[in-house]
């Protein structure tokens, strides 16, 4: 199911549910659950769209209440970092667990974001972050 508001879209499923909140120039992306791909491409359409809005954005991904994502989906995103990275000022991710940690990781090696995007694994330095970058909006 998606639903739209706000300048907000927000898909939900049955193992994830997943928002993209777009503040012109900063993006923030929401997922919860267990992301094994049942959006499809639709989240990444999503995204594409605020970066060709926006010509570059800056991406901030709250995972902190992901329990994992299949292979597959973390490939595919890694696939779709890779492919707009020169359009992301900056990729910065929270994870709430050891594995999604690792996922990330993975993701950021293999779409060659070594200096673009950050982890994060403690919640109020990524708030800080991404209260920061909205404030000079």
């Amino acid at each position: 199911m998606v639903t739209r508001g706000a300048g907000e879209v927000r898909f939900a499923g049955v193992h994830c549910t997943l928002s993209v909140r777009d503040y012109a120039g900063v993006v923030v992306m929401k997922i919860s659950g267990t992301d094994i791909g049942e959006f499809g491409d639709a989240p990444m359409l999503e995204l594409a769209k605020c970066v060709d809005v926006a010509g570059t954005v800056e991406l901030f991904i709250d995972a902190r209440d992901v329990r994992g994502a299949s292979i597959e989906v973390s490939g595919d995103w890694a696939e779709w970092m890779r492919a707009h990275k020169d359009r992301l000022r900056g990729i910065n991710m929270l994870t709430g667990s050891r594995f999604v940690e690792v996922t990330a990781d993975f993701v950021r090696r293999f779409a060659g974001l070594q200096g673009t995007m950050r982890i994060y694994t403690e919640a109020a330095a990524f708030d800080a972050a991404l209260e920061g970058s909205l404030t000079q909006l």
